[in-house]
């Protein structure tokens, strides 16, 4: 970057560099509303399968 392309400085003697835009870090944190469907999806999911095992087990009982 040349001399006449930086911009001026301010009066304390520093650039003004112009704020970053605030981008959530996708890598690092995840929407909280997905964290809570994920959680609720594989609970449900969990239930469902243990209620369906206990049909076939009671229902291979029953002879």
């Amino acid at each position: 970057m040349s001399e006449t392309e930086r911009p001026a400085p301010a009066e304390g003697g520093r650039e003004q560099v112009p704020p970053r835009p605030r981008v959530m870090d996708e890598e690092k944190k995840f929407p909280r509303g997905l964290v809570i469907r994920l959680f609720a999806y594989l609970v449900a999911g969990h239930l469902f399968a243990g209620f369906l095992y206990l049909l076939f087990h009671v229902g291979a009982q029953g002879r």
